[in-house]
């Protein structure tokens, strides 16, 4: 019934957002910014470009976007080796590729740190491909990167997993039209799910071998 899967990685491959948030502070500390006042989970699931937006008030006036951002990631990537794989992800995908399954990336980060990620849990060879913020006009929770993903795949969008664990995530992969499985130990209850997981590893009775 279902061909493919289309993973979200923060938080549902590897547990990054330790590292998210470190890089945004230490990015910021360049201009002398404190974000130390910032819950650690401030920006879970939210996309760069609508940090940059929520940020700017106390960001110097003449920032320039790309610079922010390519300070963030220069710590993000350095440090790749700190974010944690999520229990049974990379032997879900590995089984999954033995399986002939097609798998997929749909990220919030920039190519990067998609990259980087991917890099750090030894996976990227098991990707069909990867869509990244760089990659569409606009990120989750629109749906244009799911439908991204799903035409590179050529394959109808209800016959692809989405595996989420955010609502940001799991809101665009639903109006996208994927089968949605919301993995809950990283993002706790989730809407617009079709399926919830507490173990990745449930994704392989979605393709028996």
């Amino acid at each position: 019934m279902y061909r493919a899967v289309a993973w979200d990685i923060d938080g549902t491959l590897i547990d990054s957002e330790p590292l998210h948030h470190q890089s945004l502070l230490a990015g910021c500390r360049n201009w002398n910014v404190d974000l130390d006042d910032l819950p650690d989970q401030a920006f879970r699931g939210i996309h760069m470009g609508d940090v940059w937006t929520m940020l700017r008030p106390r960001l110097p006036v003449g920032l320039d976007q790309a610079e922010w951002l390519a300070a963030i990631n220069v710590h993000y990537v350095a440090n790749r080796a700190d974010a944690i794989p999520i229990p049974e992800a990379v032997e879900t995908i590995r089984t999954l590729a033995d399986r002939g399954v097609p798998q997929v990336c749909v990220s919030n980060s920039g190519r990067q740190v998609v990259n980087a990620n991917l890099d750090a849990l030894g996976v990227l060879d098991h990707m069909r491909l990867t869509i990244s913020l760089d990659d569409v006009s606009v990120g989750k929770p629109d749906p244009t990167p799911y439908r991204e993903a799903c035409r590179q795949l050529a394959i109808a969008p209800g016959s692809v997993v989405a595996v989420e664990d955010s609502r940001t995530g799991t809101k665009a992969a639903r109006a996208a039209g994927l089968f949605v499985v919301g993995y809950l130990p990283s993002g706790g209850p989730l809407s617009d799910i079709d399926l919830s997981a507490n173990r990745l590893s449930s994704i392989l009775d979605l393709f028996p071998g």
